[in-house]
């Protein structure tokens, strides 16, 4: 028998869609149910490598973990990943189909409907519900005709749908009502009640909006959610996330700057530095300097490596970064960072943008040509003298002089392992093409360490275990489960 399943939609992105899934996942998960979540289309450069082989959103992969289950590339079958202002690479079923503008991709939507709708049943088929999450707003009605992210799905896999509206950004009665204004009749429904989330404050003052809501669109309410504080514990989904304002904390005794470029990918790489209570993570945008007093400089990795490699030396970053180095600072590359720190980066088949080159800052001795498969697969081995567990999602070959000193060996069955990444002769500069580095507790431990900041003083894994299970009690306790259940099909 198949599953049943509700989707669940916004009234505009960051709304929290994606967290309360997780959350409604570990619930129902914890209840005995096998629970799959889904996400027709996403759109994000944090993503996560799948058991099956493939690559999907990053809150899919978390999702995943929240329900208790392997990541699959079924969960997310199309990964759109942004590389410029209009385009995007295009990911199907975990695996990279091409690239495209905004306004071309919109005609391959009705091609892509199919392989949505399979991945959909495949997970249908081994559970007992499916949560499914839409993306960006319900009330895009310019872009329905060809949609396979929100109603176009719900219409197409004839699924319930509750709308998320979220309180904290002001405006939520209208958004909420104006979704039903403005969609198609037969769209609004499929629409079986809403959630209003991030509340702050007394609920009681709430209580005449949530009635008014329900009024004005014939919707059921389903729950008023608090503000859950503990999510900045928990990977993120998208860029959206660093434009929030961290709460305030001391200095820690170990800074870190990080360059904010505007493909910047898997920026979650950076979440357990972040956690530690001896690190400071300072981000830093373009029209701003790397602080002069940073132990260490991150460059992250990047969809679109030769047009951050520009946007970096037009920010200026390239002479701060120079500067670090000659006050003894380190400097680490991570997978897009790592080929930046070369001489040269060719891309000349234009997988990342338009086809080109461009000479790198040259703090390493190697150079990247961009071709051949993308590989994708979880790793684990040591460097540095620790053991490690991660995951290499990246393309492109990487050779020089360098490398004949690795960053670290991948224990691949053999006796030596593979080696991985570049250290410079004086050993301040990294280069390393491993996502998931700082997530390996003994790894963390053994940087903080060597500067002068470690052990670590925090378990990384048990942390989003926990936080994972405190989000599922939250919603338990303001979301009327049961009621949910009745309402998917």
């Amino acid at each position: 028998m198949a599953a049943r399943a509700l989707m669940f939609q916004g009234t505009g992105s960051d709304v929290g869609k994606s967290l309360i899934v997780a959350g409604l996942a570990r619930a129902y998960a914890d209840r005995g149910l096998k629970v799959r979540p889904f996400k027709p289309q996403n759109m994000s450069n944090n993503a996560a490598v799948t058991a099956d082989g493939g690559e999907i959103g990053r809150a899919q992969a978390l999702q995943a973990r929240a329900a208790r289950t392997p990541p699959s590339l079924h969960m997310n079958p199309v990964l759109l990943k942004p590389q410029s202002e209009t385009g995007a690479q295009i990911v199907v079923q975990g695996r990279v189909r091409g690239a495209a503008k905004a306004a071309a991709y919109q005609g391959l939507k009705a091609e892509l409907l199919p392989r949505v709708l399979e991945s959909f049943a495949r997970l249908a088929a081994e559970a007992d519900l499916v949560l499914v999450e839409g993306a960006g707003s319900a009330s895009e009605v310019n872009l329905r005709r060809h949609d396979i992210a929100n109603m176009g799905f719900a219409r197409g896999a004839d699924v319930p749908v509750v709308l998320i509206g979220d309180v904290d950004r002001g405006g939520v009665i209208a958004s909420l009502v104006g979704t039903k204004a403005v969609i198609d009749a037969q769209d609004a429904a499929l629409v079986r009640g809403f959630l209003v989330n991030k509340f702050r404050g007394d609920p009681a003052l709430f209580a005449a909006g949530m009635a008014k809501i329900a009024e004005a669109t014939g919707w059921e309410p389903l729950g008023l959610i608090p503000f859950f504080a503990d999510a900045r514990l928990l990977p993120a989904e998208d860029a959206l996330a660093l434009d929030r304002v961290a709460p305030a904390t001391p200095r820690g005794r170990l800074r870190i700057a990080v360059p904010l470029l505007p493909h910047i990918a898997n920026f979650d790489d950076l979440d357990p530095l972040e956690a530690e209570p001896a690190v400071e993570i300072v981000r830093v945008r373009a029209g701003a300097a790397l602080p002069g007093d940073a132990d260490l400089v991150i460059l992250p990795g990047s969809k679109a490596t030769l047009a951050d490699l520009a946007a970096l030396r037009a920010a200026g970053f390239d002479i701060d970064i120079a500067a670090h180095r000659r006050r003894g600072g380190i400097v680490l590359g991570l997978c897009g960072g790592y080929q930046m720190l070369g001489r040269r980066i060719d891309d000349p088949a234009g997988i990342e943008g338009p086809s080109g080159a461009a000479e790198g800052l040259a703090m390493l001795d190697v150079a990247t040509v961009l071709a051949g498969e993308k590989r994708l697969e979880p790793v684990r081995g040591e460097a540095g003298g620790a053991p490690f567990s991660g995951y290499a999602m990246h393309i492109g070959v990487t050779t020089g002089a360098d490398c004949a000193r690795p960053f670290a060996q991948i224990d691949d069955g053999s006796p030596h392992g593979t080696p991985d990444g570049a250290v410079s002769a004086d050993a301040r500069v990294v280069g390393t093409y491993i996502h998931g580095l700082f997530g390996d507790d003994r790894q963390r431990s053994a940087w903080l360490e060597r500067l002068g900041a470690g052990p670590s003083a925090i378990a990384h894994e048990a942390t989003i275990e926990a936080t994972l299970d405190r989000l599922a009690s939250h919603l338990a306790a303001h979301v009327d489960l049961d009621r949910l259940i009745s309402l998917a099909r």
